[in-house]
């Protein structure tokens, strides 16, 4: 298999007549086609007057449009997926900060990011689905201009590997949002990393349940399956109520997901037997936050194959590590070995660490971004000696598999004494009654800060907060049993679908 660098060539390994891109209940639409509707969108953007290295915000719904939309805009464009549940001073914040030419919305869509658009002076351009069509196809028609642009763009065509394909803001939960730009080369480096580790064929058929304005679903489902010639099904996003379903009538080969939704799915699982019988999953995928053992062993009882956790991050354009598929070794509560860049310890002063040592996890590779976007002084802090710094703390073992502790900025400090949150959630979830727990620090006047705990219950238990801390002091030193535990309907979860330890305490009235 060819090892494209460019998300256009990427395309070029699916089988003229296979299917590329399909949606429940609707007609899929074929490599052929996939390649013919990418070249037709280039050129239409390019009679916009937008080219290489112009930026196109994209506000849309998840589903095929929006895969291939990313695919076909990011073929001559530089894409920027932005959240459809932003409010207008989200969108006026991220559409100047980016720089952004064009927004494109579906047909008739309300967004309150074309008023911030018009107010920028950024063309607005609808995406509109002819009567029939295929999943993903779409015309373009730029509704500011009304006409093509006299002149054309000033870089038409195609763009080359060292090409941006992608932006995306980190999260910025305790400041400003970086940029980070991600070459065509990074992404297609990341999706054969997946496709790789993943043993993907072209008989593959991936159901993607993630959102697609970020990271994790765009490389995992999207662009790994289509750099192996394989199908991307596309749903209209995460909904339990539906999810067995898809899998009857889609018959994925395998899915990917983040924790709480794989919680979610168990929880269902027992209402849907037949489902489960007659389910053709070949793995199941785990990213995006540490999956607790407990849950991946009750997946895997659940479903019966394998399941996969990978470690990732935007800056790294997905995977960083994985467990492996059998044969291969998985270990629970790991998440793997390196799976595509180099990966190592590093400690504050830059020296790597040997096996055992805990530190910083560091990678480089190809599939990192080159450095944040008009940032010297984020991008002096996150490269030491060519490594990126994620941020993450863990360690390695002999055979090379990565425990992580936990984010250095979630690491609860209780009066000097440092405490993994991911170290007491794991206890925790060995509760009987818990389904779901999220530890995080809450200030306290005279230690700095202390622990404390959010718990879904399963269906049907009941637990007292008190109950729980005393079975966690059986489990923990006594420094880490938390101090506080609130029992939730539910846990605060960010636009991914997973929960914000940073910040957690607020959003729960405890500060």
């Amino acid at each position: 298999m060819s090892e494209a660098r460019t998300v256009r060539a990427l395309l070029e390994c699916g089988a003229a007549d296979a299917n590329a891109i399909g949606a429940p209940g609707r007609t899929s639409l074929r490599y052929a086609g996939l390649r013919e509707h990418v070249d037709r969108t280039v050129s239409t953007l390019n009679r916009m007057g937008i080219g290489r290295g112009d930026r196109v915000a994209i506000v849309l719904p998840n589903g095929p449009e929006m895969a291939s939309a990313f695919i076909a805009i990011a073929a001559g464009t530089t894409t920027a997926p932005l959240n459809p549940g932003y409010r207008r001073k989200e969108y006026d914040f991220y559409l100047d900060d980016l720089g952004a030419k064009a927004l494109v919305v579906e047909e008739g869509s309300e967004s309150e990011a074309i008023d911030s658009a018009r107010e920028l002076g950024i063309n607005v351009v609808e995406l509109r689905v002819p009567d029939g069509a295929r999943a993903g196809v779409f015309d373009l028609v730029d509704l500011g201009a009304g006409s093509d642009s006299a002149d054309g763009a000033m870089n038409p065509g195609m763009a080359d590997p060292d090409d941006i394909a992608l932006v995306l803001h980190t999260s910025g939960t305790t400041a400003r949002p970086k940029i980070v730009p991600l070459l065509h080369r990074n992404v297609c480096a990341s999706a054969r990393n997946i496709r790789t580790t993943l043993r993907l064929e072209p008989a593959d058929r991936c159901l993607n349940v993630m959102p697609l304005f970020h990271i994790h679903g765009l490389m995992a489902p999207v662009l790994s399956s289509l750099s192996t010639g394989a199908e991307v099904v596309c749903t209209p996003g995460f909904n339990a109520l539906k999810f067995f379903s898809w899998l009857d009538d889609v018959a994925p080969s395998w899915y990917s997901a983040v924790p709480t939704m794989h919680q979610t799915i168990l929880a269902r699982s027992s209402r849907n037997p037949d489902s489960l019988a007659n389910a053709r999953l070949r793995f199941i995928r785990s990213s995006s936050s540490s999956l607790p053992p407990q849950v991946l062993h009750a997946v895997e009882e659940t479903f019966g194959v394998p399941v996969i956790e990978a470690y990732a991050m935007t800056e790294a354009s997905h995977q960083m590590t994985c467990n492996q598929l059998p044969p291969g070794e998985r270990k629970a509560g790991t998440v793997g070995i390196a799976s595509g860049p180099e990966v190592a310890i590093m400690n504050d002063g830059g020296d790597l660490l040997a096996v055992g040592e805990t530190g910083e996890v560091v990678i480089r590779g190809p599939n990192v971004t080159p450095g944040y976007e008009n940032n010297p002084e984020a991008n002096a802090k996150a490269f030491t000696n060519g490594w990126f710094r994620t941020g993450d703390e863990g360690v390695m073992d002999e055979d090379g598999f990565l425990s992580l502790t936990g984010r250095l900025k979630e690491i609860i400090n209780r009066g000097g004494e440092k405490i993994s949150p991911l170290e007491v959630d794991v206890a925790l979830m060995d509760h009987p009654s818990i389904q779901q727990v999220v530890t995080f620090a809450v200030p306290h006047a005279k230690l700095g800060e202390a622990v404390a705990a959010a718990v879904v219950l399963r269906e049907g238990a009941e637990a007292e907060p008190q109950e729980i801390r005393a079975f966690a002091s059986e489990r923990l030193a006594s420094f880490k049993v938390p101090k506080t535990v609130l029992i939730l309907d539910e846990i605060p979860k960010g636009p991914t679908g997973k929960p914000r330890r940073i910040g957690l305490a607020e959003q729960l009235g405890l500060v």
